[in-house]
């Protein structure tokens, strides 16, 4: 089904943040510059190399690395309820292209109260204006909560100077239903860029980031090989390939995926299994005898786009 119609989605790629989430995985600043410069060649226009929760450490690395020489914006993420939100901001703005400020949106989290988050987001927002010319708001949680808070603070923080709102199903539970009406409810109440950030605790990462662009977003956060906290989050290759197949356009060198791919599991010591979807060591490998008369209907895109081989399997 075609339902892209050349419509230009942003993916952006979260594996230095998210991806180092992973237990075991450590990446030297040599490996994380290497994979930057693989990140650009692929043409991703985005990096998201901040995480708030080791800020300094990752500025530190980025200021050691020179970011700033590579063709692909860097971005970081700021609690705009912690403690040093403002002083942080001020740091990024010497270092970052793009800085997006979270708000937690469950009630659990702090600050409990509604108006005590939107005060704070504002308060935050407008800080970064101040400091970098790309500011966005965040929102875990966004999911997990009733649509209309999510709606609340989104145009809080458009009002305050937000040009980019990420929404986070930041349990992985959501399904592609929930997705599309959250999303369809930012989209409806403002114009904003709108990114989408899921997580595969169920699965479903790839198929919520779709749901997302048919929704309204226009950003999706993305990492290699699904890297991520507990199940990981929506897979760079499984999501451009999939836009690519219903005409959304992104951009991407797709014939430099299972290359990539296969740098990044040596990389971190997270194996890529042989049954990986768009990149893994079967996807074009056939052995049932009804499917050599004509491999190609048994394939869901074609192996020259990724500068791949079909294969028959001998046993």
């Amino acid at each position: 089904m075609m339902w892209g119609n050349g419509r230009r989605v942003i993916l952006k790629d979260s594996t230095l943040r998210e991806g180092l989430d992973v237990p075991g995985v450590a990446l030297d600043p040599g490996q994380k510059r290497a994979l930057l410069v693989r990140l650009a060649e692929l043409q991703v226009p985005e990096a998201e190399l901040v995480a708030p929760g080791h800020f300094d450490a990752d500025i530190k690395v980025l200021q050691e690395l020179g970011v700033a020489d590579l063709p692909i914006a860097s971005s970081g993420l700021i609690y705009g309820n912690g403690p040093e939100c403002l002083r942080q901001i001020a740091d990024a703005g010497n270092v970052l292209d793009r800085v997006d400020i979270l708000m937690p949106v469950a009630a659990a989290r702090p600050p409990a109260g509604l108006k005590e988050k939107a005060a704070l987001l504002r308060e935050a927002v407008q800080a970064a204006t101040g400091h970098l010319a790309q500011v966005g708001a965040g929102f875990p949680h966004s999911l997990q909560v009733g649509r209309e808070v999510v709606v609340e603070l989104c145009l809080e923080a458009v009002a305050a100077g937000a040009t980019r709102i990420t929404l986070y199903d930041t349990n992985g539970a959501a399904d592609p239903w929930e997705v599309g009406e959250v999303v369809g409810a930012v989209r409806r109440a403002s114009d904003v860029e709108i990114c989408f950030h899921a997580h595969n605790d169920l699965g479903m990462a790839t198929a919520n980031s779709l749901s997302a662009v048919r929704a309204g977003a226009t950003c999706l956060d993305v990492t290699i090989n699904g890297l991520g906290d507990r199940a990981g989050n929506a897979s760079l290759e499984q999501v451009a390939l999939a836009l690519h197949n219903r005409g959304a356009d992104h951009g991407l060198r797709l014939e430099l995926l299972p290359g990539l791919a296969r740098w990044v599991a040596e990389a971190t010591g997270v194996p890529l299994s042989q049954l990986a979807p768009v990149v893994g060591e079967f996807i074009f490998c056939h052995k049932s005898p009804s499917h050599l008369v004509s491999p190609r209907l048994f394939e869901a895109f074609d192996p020259e786009l990724m500068a791949m081989e079909r294969t028959i399997s001998k046993n």
